[in-house]
């Protein structure tokens, strides 16, 4: 991937990684879009940045995810880098009384939307790049978030599949996998004790220079590098009984 003068959407981009994604790819001399659910939260986004071009956009929705893609196919046909990074994170247990509704909002939100995007965004002449926000959880969960790591582990495999499967239209996918950082997702405070986003952002970009396709950092470094054991071992500590 070429790191400058391309023209980026960024779903979820208004907070945590997406803002700070559109922060550095700002830096890097790119045109930035970014869509996201509130308005406010927009409109903050675009003071801090001015440069970036934003739309609001409930990416639960199957119709506003074509609108979406309508309207940068009618004002942004030029745009050739998708990064899929819009996401919730549920902490629930299986008994709770509303478990399936709230993991339906999730399998929406973290899978049936990135996977509907990126059928949408192929008719794009001009798209070569997919990046898709995984996690270091997808290789071992905390089962205090099941379905948010069982979604997470649906985009690595899909992923995997769209590079093989994309390769011969020379469009690059991309997989960025963080661990927990200092973010909102999940709740607020939630992740308060967790590295910043600007380390993983720092780690990512270099890594993207060096022409990586799975971009690790920390926690989720170790966990595609390890074995049966070392993952078993990881959702023990994670998991005590």
């Amino acid at each position: 991937m070429n790191l400058s003068n391309n023209k980026i959407l960024i779903t979820g981009g208004a907070t945590g990684i997406g803002f700070a994604l559109a922060e550095r790819f700002a830096r890097e001399n790119n045109s930035v879009i970014i869509c996201g659910r509130r308005e406010s939260a927009l409109q903050e986004a675009a003071q801090k940045l001015p440069s970036t071009i934003t739309r609001a956009c409930d990416l639960s929705l199957a119709e506003e995810r074509e609108d979406l893609f309508k309207w940068i196919a009618r004002e942004h046909a030029d745009l050739n880098v998708l990064v899929n990074n819009a996401g919730i994170q549920q902490w629930m247990s299986v008994s709770d009384d509303n478990f399936f509704h709230r993991a339906k909002e999730e399998i929406t939100t973290n899978i049936e939307a990135p996977v509907h995007l990126i059928s949408l965004f192929l008719q794009l002449d001009s798209l070569n790049t997919i990046i898709n926000v995984g996690s270091g959880l997808s290789f071992s969960p905390l089962a205090k978030v099941p379905v948010y790591c069982a979604t997470k582990a649906f985009i690595h495999s899909l992923t995997l599949s769209l590079r093989y499967l994309l390769k011969a239209r020379d469009i690059d996918v991309i997989e960025l996998i963080p661990p927990a950082l200092n973010t909102d997702l999940g709740g607020k405070g939630i992740h308060d004790s967790a590295p910043p986003v600007s380390d993983f952002i720092e780690a990512a970009f270099e890594q993207l220079k060096q022409g990586k396709s799975q971009i690790t950092f920390g926690f989720s470094e170790a966990m595609i590098k390890a074995g049966p054991a070392e993952l078993q071992a990881a959702f023990d500590r994670m998991n005590p009984q």
